[in-house]
C-alpha cells in the first residue's frame, strides 16, 4: 500500500498541478491530512484571527491515476478513515448562519475520548467521522479547496465516510485527486461554518471507469445512491441533483419521465449537505430497495 504524507498539500484543485504521487488503477493509498486549519489551533486560548488564513483548507495531493482520461469516471472507495484525538470548532462575525449575531471570533477545543466528542461536561456527542474536501481537478480555472463544485471539493457531506464509494467526472489527465478537511462529527448544514475539525488519515482505493460520463459527483453506500450538487442556491442544487438522478435511472427502467418523477417523489430524499461555503451543496438520495425494484445496475 502506498502512502502520501500530510505535508503534500494544495490549496486549490487545478489541472496544472504537478502530482505528488502517481498510481495505477486498483492501487490503494493511505493519505494523511492536517485539519482544515493546518493544525494551527491547539488551544482555546489562541487568538483565532491571528492564524495564517492562507493555510486554511489544505488538501493532501494531488494523486495522478494512470489511465484516467478526460470524460472518464474516477471511482474512489473509502476503505478506512482514522481521526485524531482532538478536534476544534470555530465561529464568528459573518461566518455561517448565525454570524450576524457574533461579536468576535471564537474557537472551542473538543477532545475525542472513548468514541465520543466531548463538547462539555454534560454533552458527549457520537462520532461520525467524514471527509469534508474530496475531489479532482476541474476543467477550467483552479478552484479553492474551500469551494465545492462539479469536481467535488469542499462538499462537506456527512455521507462521505468509511464504506462509501464516490464517483467523480474526470476533467484532467490523471484526474489529480486530493482530499482533506476531516470532521469527527458534523450535522447536515454545517451551520457554524465548521464541523469538529480534526487531522487524520484515509485509506482509499482507486479505479477508472471507461465509457460512462458524469456531470456531478455521485456517492454510493450500502443504503443507496446520492448525487451531490453544489450551486449558488439550494433551489438550484436540489433541482439539478434530482434531474441528474432521474437521468441516471431512466435508461435502465421501463418508466416514463412522469412515472419516474412520481417514484422519486414517493421514495427519494432531498437532503442538505452544507449551507455555509461559497456555494451550497445538496444531495438527492435514492434508497437501495428502490434501485433493486428498478433492477438498476450502476455503470452497467
Amino acid at each position: 500500500m502506498k502512502t502520501l504524507p500530510a505535508q503534500d498539500v494544495i490549496y486549490a484543485f487545478s489541472n496544472t498541478h504537478e502530482p505528488s504521487l502517481r498510481i495505477a488503477a486498483g492501487d490503494i493509498v493511505k493519505i494523511d491530512t492536517f485539519d482544515c486549519f493546518k493544525n494551527q489551533l491547539q488551544s482555546s486560548d489562541q487568538e483565532v484571527a491571528a492564524i495564517d488564513w492562507d493555510q486554511v483548507n489544505p488538501a493532501t495531493g494531488p494523486i495522478f491515476i494512470e489511465g484516467a482520461e478526460i470524460g472518464d469516471v474516477l471511482k474512489v472507495e473509502i476503505k478506512d478513515l482514522e481521526i485524531g484525538e482532538q478536534g476544534v470548532m470555530v465561529t464568528g462575525p459573518d461566518l455561517g448562519v448565525m454570524g450576524h449575531r457574533m461579536e468576535k471570533m471564537e474557537s472551542k477545543i473538543i477532545p475525542i475520548q472513548n468514541g465520543k466528542a466531548v463538547f462539555n461536561e454534560r454533552l458527549q456527542l457520537p462520532l461520525n467521522p467524514m471527509i469534508g474536501v474530496i475531489g479532482v481537478a476541474p476543467e477550467g480555472e483552479p478552484v479553492s479547496c474551500g469551494t465545492p463544485g462539479a469536481h467535488g471539493g469542499n462538499m462537506d457531506t456527512k455521507l462521505i465516510t468509511k464504506g462509501a464509494t464516490l464517483y467523480f467526472p474526470v476533467a484532467a489527465e490523471g484526474a489529480l485527486f486530493a482530499l482533506g478537511d476531516f470532521h469527527a462529527a458534523m450535522g447536515d448544514g454545517e451551520i457554524s461554518v465548521s464541523g469538529i475539525e480534526v487531522p487524520g488519515s484515509a485509506t482509499v482505493q482507486f479505479d477508472v471507469i471507461k465509457g460512462n460520463h458524469l456531470k456531478h459527483p455521485l456517492l454510493e453506500n450500502e443504503e443507496g445512491l446520492a448525487f451531490l450538487v453544489s450551486a449558488m442556491t439550494l433551489d438550484e442544487a436540489v433541482s439539478t441533483a434530482v434531474e441528474e438522478m432521474i437521468d441516471l435511472l431512466l435508461p435502465q427502467s421501463e418508466l416514463s419521465v412522469s412515472e419516474m418523477t412520481m417514484l422519486m417523489s414517493a421514495a427519494g430524499e432531498t437532503q442538505i449537505s452544507q449551507v455555509v461555503d461559497p456555494l451550497v451543496t445538496a444531495r438527492f438520495f435514492v434508497p437501495y430497495h428502490v434501485l433493486q425494484g428498478l433492477n438498476f445496475r450502476l455503470f452497467a
